[in-house]
């Protein structure tokens, strides 16, 4: 009885994969905390309300950029964390 062919991924995903995507996942989550941040900043201001408002409302934006993220790390790129296809 023979064993059937085991299918690796290539070479280029195995090696690149963790960095590739930890690195892609930090900069989207940085950037949304930012871009929600200043939202909420400029939000606040007229409404003279909290600035932990706008550091909350960078917090959840950033936090819910890190479970698409995770999602997006289940589809078929393994070093992307977008969801669109061959990214």
């Amino acid at each position: 009885m023979t064993n059937p062919p085991i299918h690796l991924p290539p070479a280029d995903t195995v090696i690149k994969t963790g960095a590739t995507y930890a690195r892609d996942l930090l900069e989207r989550i940085l950037s949304t905390f930012l871009q929600g941040l200043v939202g909420g900043i400029v939000v606040t201001q007229p409404l003279n309300a909290s600035m932990w408002y706008a550091a909350l409302a960078g917090g959840v934006a950033a936090a819910l950029s890190l479970v698409k993220g995770m999602v997006a790390r289940l589809g078929e790129t393994k070093n992307s964390a977008s969801l669109a296809k061959g990214v």
